[in-house]
């Protein structure tokens, strides 16, 4: 054995132990493995910063950036709601048909641009529904890559099989010639996470461990709900043409206008001048009955419309907040009344705490002292302008990030722009390069929010990773391996032979890229094929096939950039991703044997 090769596998075993271990963190251990295979000799300086130029990386900065700008346009929250609506909220049947819409997606376009799609609508489905993200991020990652195999165009190393099998004078493959095994496989990975999800995912993502949001600890501190009933006002209405305080609404019924509709605009917290009109849908917030005894004195019409009010009962567009009057304040000494606070700032103050009193109904002409404390309601917007003004301090962190669904066209523009780009045979690097500036020439979002949406963790991971594959080709590494197990089996059972192609394909993906996988085994599993009297074409589909099989480290692109999201360490994926990898390995064996031999 050559001394490089003995070097290169010293590094790679390190490498591995670092990174399930995580003794560093797993960037840190990707940039000592670059070093060491610079320090050693096996590569140049040039080779071993490599990565910093790789298309992989740049194609993983640029995912990134249109990810965000699609988040910020709440596109896929809408996307999550409609899901919803349509599957339920049980975890099973939301899991499926997430995969299925992931899966399908990534059998067009590069497996991560579907994940990093998606990647919004997962978290906030997971919020919605209850559980945590991490029991959805994972698994759906999962069908990112697993759905590049539903056709030859669906991940780059299956696209490259066919100029391999070319340039050994085999017949290529049609477009769909993968599809039966790749359906399979998609198949087999939700049961399997649907049957086995709780005893291979991390522990601690069970319902019961779901840490509560900030907005919820705001509701449960001060016994609030969403409890938020839509109502029209119907012709004849005695409501009709009275301004919201003369309807008695907080001084004789206690309960708080949250929102009003002409069904074409939307006024919330409206002020206390409002003029109602007939038609108009309110949006109310109080006790039942004390709701049943404004709707019958007015004769609403109670209507379950949401769409009515985007957001009114959605935690991402609207909530409760906790807002104190500092000594400072231009409100201290005066009445809600003078002051005007919902003509200003468009939020509602449900409840008032003062001079140790809890005051809910009607507190309009109560003299505000400081020190005094609001439980305001209105837009996640609104209660931002609230915070950035002198007359307040809001105790309550706003989580959901301002989105702007007007550049909702701009953002599903730039995105399906890098998706044809790809498809149309530019490179996936420069295709959502290209997407992700122009989202920020449209604006969706600027340079400095451009360069904060990359998570720099997940860029060194790669960065540092892949000259370790560059080294395992230069210096023979991956020739060796593949030569010795080959000789091995030389003569053995067509089972054996299937799942030692599948086995080495597998073990190269986690250690070099996908792509350079193939091109390593391609001639091998050839010679063998012609050695072993079978057809080398299944024999090379099926190393393609298992080239995708990368679940048991986070090396994988779509991985590295779902181990932040959901929280995961390396472990997690040595756990959840080897019983993925058994999965993958049976079927796909079992698939090719019954079909090609």
């Amino acid at each position: 054995m050559e001394t490089e090769v003995i070097i290169v596998l010293s590094i790679m075993a390190l490498t591995i132990f670092l990174l399930v271990t995580e003794l560093v963190r797993i960037d840190v251990t990707a940039i000592i493995t670059m070093l060491l295979l610079s320090w050693t000799g096996i590569l140049t300086s040039n080779e071993a910063l490599s990565g910093f130029s790789s298309n992989a990386v740049i194609a993983m900065i640029a995912v990134m950036i249109l990810g965000e700008g699609v988040a910020r346009t709440g596109m896929m929250s809408r996307f999550s709601k409609w899901l919803l609506k349509r599957v339920g909220t049980k975890k099973t049947t939301v899991l499926g048909s997430l995969s299925l819409s992931v899966g399908t997606l990534s059998g067009v376009i590069q497996n991560i641009g579907a994940a990093a799609l998606f990647l919004p609508s997962i978290i906030d489905i997971a919020r919605r529904i209850r559980i945590s993200a991490s029991e959805l991020i994972m698994p759906i990652g999962f069908m990112a890559i697993i759905g590049g195999t539903l056709t030859m165009v669906g991940s780059g190393h299956l696209i490259l099989t066919n100029d391999l099998l070319e340039a050994a004078d085999l017949e290529p493959y049609g477009l769909f010639a993968v599809t039966p095994v790749g359906v399979a496989l998609l198949v087999a990975a939700i049961l399997f996470f649907i049957l086995f999800g709780k005893q291979f995912l991390p522990q601690g993502s069970s319902e019961g461990g779901l840490e509560k949001t900030e907005q919820e600890k705001v509701m449960e501190a001060f016994s609030l709900n969403r409890n938020i009933r839509m109502f029209e006002i119907p012709k004849g209405s005695a409501l009709a043409g009275k301004t919201i305080e003369d309807t008695g609404v907080w001084s004789d019924h206690g309960l708080n206008i949250l929102a009003v509709t002409d069904r074409k605009n939307t006024s919330y917290a409206p002020w206390r001048e409002t003029r109602l009109s007939e038609l108009e849908i309110l949006a109310i917030y109080g006790q039942d009955e004390r709701i049943e005894s404004f709707r019958e004195n007015y004769g609403l019409v109670e209507i379950e419309d949401e769409k009515l009010f985007e957001g009114i009962n959605d935690p991402d567009e609207t909530g409760f907040a906790e807002v104190i009057i500092p000594p400072r304040s231009e409100l201290a000494g005066k009445s809600l009344r003078e002051f005007a606070m919902r003509r200003r700032y468009a939020v509602e103050p449900l409840m008032l705490f003062s001079r140790g009193e809890r005051l809910e109904d009607d507190f309009s002409d109560h003299k505000i002292e400081a020190g005094d404390t609001f439980i305001v309601y209105g837009t996640w917007n609104h209660i931002r302008e609230l915070q950035g003004s002198d007359p307040f301090v809001v105790a309550t962190t706003v989580e959901a990030e301002p989105r702007d669904a007007s550049k909702t066209w701009q953002a599903a523009g730039s995105f399906l722009l890098a998706i044809v780009l790809a498809m149309s045979g530019f490179s996936i690097s420069i295709s959502f390069l290209t997407g992700a500036m122009v989202m920020i020439l449209t604006r969706v979002m600027s340079i400095q929010e451009a360069y904060k949406a990359i998570e720099w963790k997940v860029v060194f991971l790669l960065v540092g990773l892949i000259p370790l594959g560059v080294a395992m080709q230069n210096s023979g590494t991956a020739q060796f391996l593949a030569e010795g197990v080959m000789g091995i089996v030389d003569g053995s059972h067509q089972l054996v032979l299937l799942f030692t192609v599948a086995i080495l394909a597998t073990g190269f993906s986690l250690v070099m890229s996908n792509v350079g996988a193939v091109v390593v085994l391609a001639p091998l599993v050839v010679g063998m094929g012609l050695i072993a009297g079978v057809d080398p074409r299944p024999l090379v589909l099926l190393a393609a096939v298992n080239a995708g099989n990368s679940f048991i480290l986070p090396t994988h692109q779509v991985n590295a950039l779902m181990m932040t999201a959901g929280g995961y360490k390396t472990k997690d994926y040595f756990r959840a991703g080897g019983g993925m990898t058994i999965v993958f390995l049976l079927v796909s064996v079992f698939f090719f044997y019954f079909t090609f031999f």
